[in-house]
């Protein structure tokens, strides 16, 4: 907890004048009277009202502490960083036509993706990483962010079935994809950008070609790590009445490895999940970039148990003072 307006706590000071004005009047107040001998007062019981008499006091000085501590206005402490951290600007481009549905991964390409992905994104907790998506055009899920939580949740909403139902056009569009993230990446400041393609098939559609903008990528000093996903040979791929048709794996692997290689990336073939180790070590020796980091949460006034305190407080004394200690003038 911290108080707002602490500078209302040198109102307590004024307690130090009240106290010795307190005792004062006391000292003034009591009744003198003399006698020869006080050996016969000596057992007289004293009453209880004797022993409560300085509470009202004591209550009333509580209660403009509990006063005193509304006005400095009390919050709770929220907890608030503002840090560097070292990173990468990291765009992922992932293909989603209907091609990823093919089972030669468990239970299929694209669903076996999202584990790599994730697994990759967890992995990178100080990077800003952003998802494009593509089939026959490309768009971005989501933009560059350090808030991975919601770009996991972006990322699980992306499937085939835009592809499927017509929602985008299906096909495989890699330079739509890599252009599309490198409108995300191109005004970065980061030292180090990175876009990661993952893709099972061939360049097909799309209004730029994969190699070109691969050169446009070179031109904004980002690295492109190709990733081809698909096992050699056939592959059984699900047919939309049940049961499986073998069709025939086809990565255009020649021009994954240019990509990689004109913006000074790597190529990699993924068999399985564990095939991606590679990768993430080569992107580790990389030269990070610091950039700033703000959380923060919103704080809350607490002052409601000082003001309820002072109200007890001052009902005591008052209940005190003018029922259980009342004097008769």
């Amino acid at each position: 907890m911290e108080f707002k307006n602490p500078l209302f706590f040198i109102l307590l000071l004024g307690l130090i004048p009240y106290i010795i004005w307190y005792v004062l009047k006391y000292k003034k107040s009591l009744p003198s009277l003399k006698v020869p001998d006080t050996l016969k007062y000596r057992n007289v019981p004293k009453s209880f009202r004797l022993y409560l008499m300085h509470i009202p006091f004591v209550l009333r000085c509580a209660a403009l502490v509990c006063v005193v501590c509304v006005l400095a206005r009390p919050q709770n402490l929220h907890s608030w960083s503002d840090t560097d951290v070292e990173g990468i600007d990291i765009m992922l481009a992932v293909d989603v036509s209907t091609s990823m549905l093919t089972q030669d991964f468990k239970p299929n390409r694209v669903e076996a993706l999202k584990g790599i992905a994730q697994d990759f994104i967890a992995k990178r907790p100080n990077d800003n990483i952003g998802l494009t998506i593509f089939a026959g055009e490309a768009y971005t899920q989501c933009p560059l962010t350090t808030d991975h939580t919601m770009l996991i949740n972006l990322y699980n909403n992306a499937d085939c079935n835009m592809a499927a139902r017509g929602t985008i056009e299906d096909g495989t569009a890699i330079g739509d994809g890599i252009m599309n993230a490198i409108l995300r990446l191109k005004e970065s400041p980061a030292k180090s950008k990175v876009i990661i393609l993952l893709t099972d098939g061939v360049n097909n559609v799309g209004n730029i070609s994969p190699l070109t903008s691969a050169e446009i990528a070179k031109k904004y000093k980002i690295r492109i790590y190709t990733i081809g996903i698909g096992k050699n040979g056939m592959a059984p791929y699900p047919l939309p009445t049940g049961g499986t048709v073998m069709l025939p794996v086809k990565i255009d692997e020649p021009t994954m490895n240019k990509i990689a290689n004109e913006t000074g990336g790597r190529y990699f073939r993924a068999h399985a999940n564990d095939e991606l180790d590679a990768i993430y070590k080569d992107i580790d020796k990389m030269e990070r970039t610091k950039f700033n980091v703000k959380q923060f949460s919103k704080r809350s006034e607490m002052y409601e148990p000082f003001a309820i305190a002072a109200f007890v407080l001052l009902l005591l004394e008052i209940i005190l003072r003018t029922i259980v200690l009342k004097r008769i003038p």
